[in-house]
């Protein structure tokens, strides 16, 4: 029997029936991130290629599954999969195909089912493989880049030596954890490498994951503290210009929108339209909306975040960012604004990727701006950040 006609005939069925599990995998999270085109990515073409392979006049068309898995590896590295994800995805396609054909696999002879079987395995075997070392070479170029980051920032980091002994003792706290874990997931790796072929060795690529996502949050406490550094230093220059808010408020919803989407939260935006022409420098603005934002949706697991504008007299104007977070004790309310500082420390991990800096940078930049912040918050109910900024700046 001749599976290749069954195959070329379930080609759309098998795609359908695999990107299906895929986002219905619940160890695959990044599927669900992107449209459906992404995650068919070309795997059409391969089972085309499969198609070829199965005839009986043709044994191999084994250079095309190699091409697009090729592609595919690297494909995966930019749309952030790690190597668990992708390594399940094949072996969802592997269940997909055998399922599909299995009506005509039990009508075959044995030596024409076991051949269907090895051509099958050896296509989506040679598949991984070439997708797996793309997508290492991807990794591999991305914790490049970071390195070079990293250094072109060996700089500035040197004159955070003059900062004050405490700010030094917390930096040095926070650097240590993603530095260790850098150091050794790096040590694991290397001593690993020579024993595994990297290509299909799972835990090495996730190894390098594991690196490149302390080395991102290193990069991002360093930033952060950079900023800091240098309003403390002076060398902050405002850019004032003619602004409108509620423009700079949907830049910024734009760009965060996805963020709450992935928490089911909203994002409601109340702005006046007397605020077209505030004179303020517009990059600073849309930081302070941004770090506030991003900020309450961390700390918010269901419900709204709320932008709202007002214009208060003729030298004043308002913008209040609140949530249905989980909201602010008493007792941090004075202190939430100090670098490092970490309010509802107790919930430990539920609260990823916070440096303890955002909102020590909205306080210097609003400072700046020559504006007041106010908080209002309660434990379970929420938070509401209010900004009083004026609608010219003095001296400037």
């Amino acid at each position: 029997m001749d599976f290749s006609q069954a195959l070329q005939d379930k080609i759309d069925r098998i795609t359908e029936n695999w990107i299906e599990a895929v986002r219905a995998d619940e160890k695959i999270e990044t599927a669900k991130q992107i449209p459906y085109t992404s995650v068919r990515d070309s795997l059409p073409i391969v089972l085309q290629a499969m198609v070829t392979m199965l005839s009986q006049s043709e044994d191999s068309d084994i250079g095309k599954v190699i091409e697009e898995s090729l592609d595919h590896g690297t494909v995966r590295a930019k749309q952030g999969y790690d190597a668990q994800e992708i390594a399940r995805e094949y072996r969802l396609l592997r269940r997909v195909i055998f399922d599909a054909l299995e009506p005509e696999l039990v009508k075959g002879s044995g030596a024409e089912v076991s051949r269907a079987y090895r051509l099958i395995d050896s296509a989506i075997d040679e598949a991984i493989a070439d997708c797996f070392q793309t997508y290492t070479q991807a990794r591999f170029q991305e914790l490049q880049e970071l390195q070079n980051h990293l250094q072109l920032t060996n700089q500035e980091l040197t004159r955070l030596v003059r900062a004050s002994q405490e700010n030094l003792s917390h930096l040095a706290h926070e650097l240590k954890t993603p530095l260790t874990s850098i150091i050794g997931y790096s040590e694991l790796f290397l001593r690993q490498r020579n024993s595994y072929p990297i290509r299909d060795s799972v835990p090495n690529l996730a190894h390098i994951d594991k690196v490149l996502s302390n080395g991102r949050r290193l990069l991002r406490l360093i930033n952060d503290t950079l900023e800091i550094s240098r309003y403390d230093a002076g060398r902050i220059k405002l850019q004032l210009s003619a602004t409108n808010v509620r423009s700079a408020i949907g830049t910024v919803v734009e760009i965060i929108e996805p963020l709450a989407k992935e928490k089911n939260l909203e994002i409601v935006v109340e702005c006046t339209p007397l605020l077209d022409q505030v004179m303020t420098d517009y990059l600073r603005l849309q930081q302070i909306i941004t770090n506030l934002t991003s900020n309450a949706i961390r700390y918010t697991e269901a419900g709204t975040i709320t932008i709202k504008t007002e214009l208060l007299s003729d030298e004043q104007w308002s913008l209040c960012i609140s949530d249905t977070g989980i909201g602010i004790a008493s007792e941090d309310c004075d202190r939430i604004f100090q670098p490092y500082f970490r309010a509802n420390s107790s919930l430990g991990s539920s609260i990823p990727d916070t440096t303890g800096l955002g909102l020590a940078i909205v306080v210097r930049l609003v400072n700046l701006l020559q504006g007041k912040i106010e908080l209002v918050s309660e434990v379970g109910v929420g938070s509401s950040f209010t900004v009083i900024f004026p609608l010219e700046l003095d001296g400037v």
